[in-house]
């Protein structure tokens, strides 16, 4: 359903710093860097990262969630204290399991240095 996902930044570097770790605990190689961008490619999806090209400063979107798929709730705790470490920051209820009209799942949430929310999931 999608080619890639891509969110703004106001530090490219600083991004970079938080995604290759947070992404690294996914099996995700460090990002591909182009000029105002960047790019990770793994198990056929690419996340992108980038610093708006209007000029206007990059903004998180309200009520917007990205999530990523984990192997196990071990993976997704990996996932958060790495983001927690590199200048992410927890938001929500703690990592756990959440059960709903969807299962049982292992959730973690993070708010990246920009602000943008994102998920760590392992349905169980």
């Amino acid at each position: 359903m999608f080619s890639h996902i891509m969110i703004g930044t106001n530090d490219l570097q600083k991004a970079k710093t938080f995604y290759d770790a947070v992404l690294g605990t996914l099996g995700a190689g460090p990002a591909t860097v182009d000029g105002h961008r960047m790019f990770y490619i793994h198990n056929g999806g690419v996340f992108s990262v980038t610093q708006p090209i209007n000029g206007e400063p990059a903004c998180h979107a309200n009520g917007g969630t990205i999530g990523f798929a984990c192997s196990s709730p071990a993976q997704a705790d990996a996932w958060h204290a790495a983001g927690v470490a590199n200048g992410g920051t927890t938001c929500e209820d703690p990592p756990g399991v959440r059960e709903g009209g969807m299962g049982k799942m292992y959730l973690a949430y993070l708010r990246d240095p920009d602000g943008n929310k994102l998920c760590a999931l392992h349905r169980m």
